[in-house]
């Protein structure tokens, strides 16, 4: 039976298998090392020459980095060895052996662009901190299963080829759908709002398609977007505690869960007992007194966000804020405005790190106000019949949010670039592999 190599140590002078890929080779004239990897981690086998069988020494003569062998043999404590225990072999097959030399590096001690690793992906993960980012990345996926599942919250799958489109500035990308033309879907939002006006709370983990040219460490053609919707809130208040709510959950599973992942990576994280909010105004003056001044009707960009995010890391010991009541003027038509002021929505951002992570917002439910909104937008909701139609037939007060979670990823890890955390990145300029 097959021993991964993270639990080599716990059968010494026995006999293992040990199966993976060869990371390094030493060869010391009488003695040979290989260092092999697998997906727990790394183990020595060790070949001194009088020891073994002359086809087991031979065996490994034009071995090759990643090749793939399988080994028995028995297994040692060692003191010399990095890893704590040696195998030493009484059998090796090499099941694949691999070209010379390899692309790219996969030991991570030599330093290659981003660009070069994506093109050879698979290779670049065959390392521990890779396989670590995503572990952790798995379990958050895993986690906001859990969180929505056990909120009484029902899993949709909606279209990802349609003919709707909500979302203000966001641009689509056209597909030929026999004799018509579709779209790739830019968000689930159409959907969520009308069967959250049935289910009362959905929620989907799916593809999300922007064809914007976009080229920041931010920005992608395509991400994994975490997106929920309730009904019978009473404000967009209730859909950040949602929000919050599913945060917690995350980095509380992450901690439980990754705690070696984490480790590998230098990163502490801790559960917030509340997550800090303040109103669009609030933080305009924070920023305003550190010396930048943003227009009353503008959003933020990323250089205030950062800004911000060490205001609060600073002064109130959080790497979360939820900024709300954002202007008119850069939100979607339907947003609903808070009664007491206009020139807002009942919408908020969350940001991580400095990161933009999520969007929510209670929605306009009431059709007259919709139209009325939508025009003030130069649009036409009754243009949008499947959409228009949610509101006409008993449609309850209700809001949603989008979470990314390559973002959450990135924010969460403090990775300089999101495509780190993604296996296959899609954005302006990469279409492969």
């Amino acid at each position: 039976m097959r021993v991964y190599a993270n639990e080599v140590a716990k059968h010494h002078n026995k006999k293992v298998l040990v199966q993976g890929w060869v990371q390094e080779l030493r060869d010391f004239g009488g003695i040979r090392f290989i260092l092999l990897k697998d997906r727990s981690g790394y183990t020595q086998i060790t070949i001194p020459k009088k020891e073994v069988p002359a086809s087991v020494y031979n065996a490994v003569e034009n071995l090759t980095k990643e090749s793939v062998i399988y080994v028995w043999g028995i297994a040692k404590k060692s003191e010399k060895a990095k890893v704590g225990s040696e195998i030493i072999p009484e059998r090796i097959e090499i099941v694949s052996l691999a070209e010379a030399p390899t692309p790219i590096d996969t030991s991570g001690k030599i330093k290659t662009d981003l660009s070069k690793r994506l093109d050879h992906r698979f290779l670049d993960v065959r390392n521990k901190k890779s396989i670590a980012l995503f572990t952790i990345r798995s379990k958050i996926f895993k986690a906001c299963v859990e969180y929505f599942d056990s909120n009484g919250f029902i899993n949709i799958n909606t279209p990802k080829i349609t003919t709707i489109g909500v979302e203000s500035g966001a641009a689509l990308f056209e597909v030929k759908y026999f004799e018509r033309v579709a779209y790739l879907a830019q968000s689930p939002q159409v959907y969520k709002q009308m069967f959250a006006s049935s289910f009362e709370k959905v929620y989907e983990i799916a593809p999300v398609y922007r064809a914007e040219k976009s080229h920041t460490a931010q920005h992608l053609t395509e991400f994994i977007g975490i997106d929920f919707e309730q009904a019978f809130i009473e404000s967009e208040q209730d859909v950040m505690d949602t929000v919050e709510g599913l945060i917690k959950h995350i980095i509380k599973k992450v901690k439980e869960e990754c705690k070696n992942e984490l480790k590998l990576w230098q990163r502490e994280l801790s559960v917030p007992k509340k997550i800090p909010r303040i109103t669009m105004r609030e933080a305009k003056e924070i920023l305003a007194e550190k010396g930048y001044k943003v227009p009353e009707e503008e959003d933020l960009n990323l250089e205030t966000q950062k800004v911000l995010a060490e205001h609060f890391l600073n002064e109130h010991k959080s790497e979360l804020v939820f900024i709300y009541y954002y202007p008119w003027a850069v939100r979607p038509f339907y947003h609903m405005k808070p009664e007491h002021d206009p020139s807002v929505t009942k919408s908020f951002d969350l940001l991580w790190n400095g990161i933009e992570v999520a969007t929510g917002a209670q929605r306009e439910h009431r059709y007259e106000i919709l139209k009325k909104q939508a025009a003030e937008k130069g649009l036409d909701l009754d243009s949008m019949s499947y959409y228009a139609e949610i509101f006409r037939y008993g449609c309850p007060p209700h809001g949603g949010t989008g979470l990314g979670l390559d973002r959450l990823l990135e924010a969460m890890m403090l990775l300089p670039n999101i495509r780190e955390g993604i296996l296959l990145p899609r954005d302006p300029e990469r279409l492969t592999p």
